[in-house]
Order: C-alpha cells, then structure tokens, then sequence
C-alpha cells in the first residue's frame, strides 16, 4: 500500500512507540463523572472565560471540536490588550511580531503549523488550513505568509502601540554603550507590567472526539527566526483521540526537547490522570536539566485533557497566590482550577 507523507506521519505518530510505559506500574486516572463536551483553556478565569464562551457555543450544538476550539483562539489573536498572542503580541528584537501556531484534529490524526509569520491576526487558522488544504504540516515566514494570503486573509501590521513601547524601552535599556537613548525623566508612558504567554485550547466533544490548537508570538524580544515549541506537534500541542490531548505554555526550547505534549498524552495512555501526567512532563524537564548542571530559573505549564473529560494542569513554577491555572467550561458552567507544581518561585522543592 503506498503511503502520502501525511499518512506515513500519521502511521509514525499513531505507533506504540512508548508502550513501555505501561508496564512501569504508573497510578490509574481517578474515577469520577466528568461531563461532556468539554473546552479547557490555558489561562485562569479573566481569559477563559471569554475563550471557552466561544468555543462552548459551537460545542452546545453539536457542532465540530475544531470549529470550536480554532473560534475560541480567535478570542485572544484578535485582541490587542494581550500581548502574547496574535495581534499586539511582543515583537522580536527588530520589532517585527512574528506568530507561531498548532492545531491537530483527533479523529483523522492530521495537523497543520505555522511559524514566523508576519502580519497575519489569526495564525490559528492558517494552522487550520495547512492542515485542511495542504499535504504538508508546517509552512514558515514569508511562505506562510503568502499561504495565508492565497486564501484570503489580510496583512496588516500587528505591532500595536503599547507593545512598540515595550519594545522600545527593551532596545534602549540593553546596553549602556550603544546609540539608544532612555526618554529623560526615565518613565515609559505606558506604565504597564511585561506580559509572557501562550495560549492552548482543548476540547472534547459529546462523542468524545478532541482537537487543540497552541497559539502564540513568542518569546518576546527573540532573534528573528526563532521558532518556539508551540507550531511543533508532540512539543507544543499533542491530540490523540483514542486517550486525550496536551498543550504547553513556558520555556518552549526545553518543552521541545522533551517532546512534552507527546509526553503527556503517552503518560495518560499509560494510565496516568491528566494531572499526574502534568507533572511528570514537569520532573522529565527539570531531570534533563540537573543532568545538565543547569540551574532552574524557568518555568513550562502544561494542561491535559483525557477522552473522558477529566481535566488537569502542572508547572514547574507556582505559588499558593499565583499556582497555574486552567479553566473548564461544560454544561455546569465554568470553572478555573488550580493546578500543580513542582517548585514555589524561591525555588523550594514541593515533593
């Protein structure tokens, strides 16, 4: 049987690569009575709130999970106050904004990615078309660009004032010996706290069927290039529609190089809840890193979400004030739950 490159991927991705872990005796999911459908998003209450609305009245209907979950990223790419994600995310050290962005639909096992690309609002949803209209799986920077120009979508600056202002004020403060000067008195008119982030958004439908997409700009100030983990399937963003889907937010190299999603997803295959697999994502980042001798001074998040609906969410950072958070929204309404972690932010082991 001949294979396309989609499918050969598709087959790779699907294989039983980590069965292993099934024999290590890992702690079954907790029982419980989860409703379906179910969307989940990477942010506490204030965001998810207007991420899971759109979404949840897709699914309500019966609608598609990939509907659901690409409407509900839409929400925070469209809106400049957030400047992590999509329009009025933080530039690059050129101040060039460029996005990164996932989706992976369960029932067929495709996915789509885009990366570096500039000037385009919703990178969700030219992830969306690379999947659906192309054999491929991820297009960068300038062919990204006119991929989403060819079917239709606008280029328009996305530098918004307030992260140009961040920017600035980043460029003029990087060193005491080069030509930028700080304003006189020292203040930056904006006033305003720097913001990082991702967004990742998990839903299962009522037939239990999943889809998540992984959406971002980046690592602010980054080298122009600079691709994270978030357009990286198995890294980023990792659906599988027999077990559940994963998506991280954080550190992205160290996400990569763990392939934390994949990680995740298998770790739930193995047995594990959606908040045991979290963490142990967590412990495999922080383990490759004492090999290294590297110091902890980052944190990545992950959120889960099992075929079931049980939800869950682990970082390697936190406080009791500030813990990660994940928010839920089912027939019940919504809910922001308070995940784990391994490490308060002085650095104090929690285990």
């Amino acid at each position: 049987m001949s294979l396309s490159r989609r499918n050969f991927v598709k087959l790779a991705a699907g294989m039983s690569a980590i069965s292993v872990l099934a024999k290590s005796g890992v702690t079954k999911a907790k029982r419980g009575e989860p409703s379906l459908p179910v969307i989940v998003c990477s942010r506490g209450e204030k965001w998810g709130r207007k991420v899971n609305r759109a979404g949840w009245k897709i699914l309500q209907k019966g609608g598609n999970v990939m509907d659901a979950v690409e409407k509900a990223a839409n929400i925070v790419e469209l809106d400049p106050r957030d400047d992590s994600v999509g329009y009025g995310g933080l530039p690059n050290e050129e101040g060039v904004v460029q996005l990164d962005s996932s989706c992976m639909y369960g029932p067929t096992h495709n996915c789509g990615a885009v990366a570096c690309l500039e000037g385009i609002k919703t990178p969700s949803s030219v992830a969306r078309l690379v999947m659906e209209r192309t054999d491929h799986m991820l297009i960068v920077g300038l062919g990204a660009q006119r991929f989403a120009r060819a079917h239709g979508f606008l280029v328009q600056e996305l530098l918004t004032e307030k992260a140009r202002i961040e920017w600035l004020k980043w460029k003029e403060n990087l060193s005491k010996d080069d030509d930028w000067f700080s304003p006189k008195d020292g203040v930056y008119r904006d006033r305003q706290g720097r913001k990082y982030g991702t967004i990742n958004v998990l839903a299962v439908d009522r037939g239990g069927n999943l889809a998540g997409v992984t959406t971002t700009s980046g690592l602010s100030f980054k080298i122009p290039g600079r691709v994270g983990d978030s357009p990286i399937i198995g890294a980023g963003l990792y659906v599988d529609n027999e077990v559940g889907a994963a998506g991280a937010t954080g550190r992205g190299e160290e996400v990569i190089r763990s392939c934390g999603s994949f990680y995740v997803v298998a770790l739930m295959r193995a047995g594990k809840n959606p908040t045991q697999a979290c963490l142990d994502a967590c412990r495999r980042i922080v383990e490759i890193n004492k090999r290294a001798g590297t110091r902890i001074t980052f944190s990545d998040k992950f959120i889960a979400v099992n075929k079931k609906g049980e939800v869950g969410c682990a970082a390697i950072l936190g406080t009791k004030k500030d813990p990660p958070m994940v928010s839920v929204m089912t027939s019940k309404g919504l809910k922001a739950i308070a995940g784990e972690y391994l490490y308060d932010r002085e650095g104090k082991n929690r285990d």
